[in-house]
C-alpha cells in the first residue's frame, strides 16, 4: 500500500501527469471537476502510471478540493 499526494488541475486545455516526486505529482485533466468525471480521470492516470488495476487505486481525502491523497494497493 502506498499513500501518494496530488495536485489536480481540472478543466485544464491539456492533460499532463508530472512527477514532483516519488509520492507528489501534479495532474492536469481536461474533464470538469463535477460529477465525479475528473477525479475518475485522475484514478485512470495514477493507475496506468504505477501500472495497477483502476480498482486498486482510491481518493482517501480531497474529493472536493484541488489537494488530494490517494492510496495505491
Amino acid at each position: 500500500m502506498k499513500y501518494i499526494h496530488c495536485k489536480v488541475v481540472a478543466s485544464a486545455r491539456r492533460e499532463s501527469f508530472k512527477v514532483k516526486s516519488e509520492d507528489h505529482f501534479e495532474i492536469s485533466v481536461r474533464e470538469k471537476a463535477e460529477r465525479n468525471m475528473a477525479n475518475n480521470r485522475v484514478i485512470s492516470l495514477v493507475a496506468e502510471h504505477f501500472k495497477v488495476p483502476v480498482n486498486k487505486v482510491r481518493i482517501i481525502n480531497g474529493h472536493k478540493h484541488p489537494s488530494k491523497l490517494l492510496v495505491v494497493d
